[in-house]
């Protein structure tokens, strides 16, 4: 029987999906892979043995249904937080945009908005029309800061029902301050999420969101295991927020989300968080010295309170990336003019880049 062929026109689309493309980071088997922000380092060979202990024992009533609740995860999530937070503001999906997706499942939606700051972590958009909700972008500063003034009052103006803040901000590394935070909570009537997906590399007397959630009902801070922990292949993200707001989460979940394999493999890896972050110092030490370097062959690295550096300087992003790609390194081009971005790897992925880079010659 000869197979039926369509194009993706020829189908009963819904209309808002139309024109779209999915989320496509390449993906490609080259020996220095530095293009989406994953934590290049392996999970360490003492902390593996014990994930999977705990991954056997959870098999043997793999047969059953997972706990729906996920409570000793999210208690064991609320002890890694800290802020005094417990088991009931937590909520986890697979990854943190199933967190984002429950979000605008529940708080989005068709005749609904959704607003951040371009440019933003490109899956924001591309989760709010998938969830039917109408998708505004604000502005942000030259150098891709926000003030408190200036962002209360694009949020005043849209009035959207949920508002997406990424901080540290993806793609630029930019830090968020609190204040900004708070000057936007004030003016909206909607869900403010803030994104911490890369908290853990933010200096370590920055302080977290998670200080202004008391008596802000409205705020979500979302986090994810893929960065600091090396989880990326593991798939969990994690928020907390006032427990009403965790209860319209389950409005929208589907049923036993979280299989008990990756509730197992979370709770051993958040047992042995102190192991798991001691990766991130490193990482840190490597992301300066790629703003430092870069500086040095005359490219512009923008501010990174993350495990990534956007440098600018580039006359011509596809040519450069191709010429790296050419000597087996993946960066990405994530569409800014005259930009490109390049993950904090281990040293010697660094050094592979950064020797890459130099011999492609100085920034024009």
């Amino acid at each position: 029987m000869g197979r039926v062929t369509a194009s993706l026109a020829d189908l009963p689309l819904r209309d808002d999906l139309r024109g779209l493309t999915p989320y496509g980071a390449p993906q490609a088997p080259l020996p220095i892979a530095l293009n989406v922000n994953e934590n290049t380092h392996p999970v360490p060979d003492a902390v593996a043995s014990d994930i999977l202990d705990d991954i056997a024992v959870a098999l043997r009533d793999v047969n059953r249904y997972p706990d729906r609740e996920f409570t000793t995860l999210r208690e064991s999530f609320a002890e890694y937080l800290g802020h005094g937070l417990v088991a009931e503001q937590i909520w986890a999906g697979n990854g943190s945009n199933e967190v984002l997706q429950h979000i605008l499942q529940a708080f989005g939606g068709p005749g609904r908005t959704a607003f951040s700051f371009a440019p933003t972590y490109s899956m924001y958009p591309l989760i709010a029309k998938g969830t039917g909700a109408t998708w505004i972008a604000g502005t942000r500063q030259p150098d891709y800061s926000l003030t408190p003034d200036d962002a209360a009052a694009q949020v005043e103006d849209a009035d959207p029902d949920v508002i997406l803040l990424c901080a540290p901000n993806n793609p630029t590394g930019t830090p968020l301050s609190l204040d900004v935070i708070e000057a936007v909570y004030e003016v909206s009537r909607g869900v403010v999420v803030v994104d911490e997906a890369y908290q853990e590399f933010a200096p370590h007397d920055a302080p977290s969101a998670l200080t202004l959630l008391d008596g802000r009902p409205r705020l979500a801070i979302s986090r994810t295991m893929s960065k600091a922990f090396a989880f990326a292949g593991a798939r969990v993200g994690y928020l907390a927020a006032d427990p009403a707001l965790i209860d319209a989460l389950r409005l929208v979940r589907l049923p036993y989300h979280l299989s008990a394999l990756t509730q197992a493999a979370a709770i051993a890896a958040l047992r042995n968080a102190d192991v798991m972050l001691g990766m991130v110092e490193e990482i840190v030490e490597q992301r300066d010295r790629i703003s430092a370097t870069l500086e040095a062959l005359g490219y512009t690295p923008h501010e990174s309170w993350s495990n990534f550096v956007l440098f600018g300087g580039v006359s011509d992003p596809a040519s450069v990336w191709q010429q790296l790609y050419d000597r087996g390194v993946l960066i990405r081009d994530v569409g800014i003019p005259g930009h490109l971005r390049v993950t904090a790897g281990t040293e010697a992925e660094t050094t592979a880049f950064l020797d890459a880079l130099a011999s492609i010659g100085s920034a024009s």
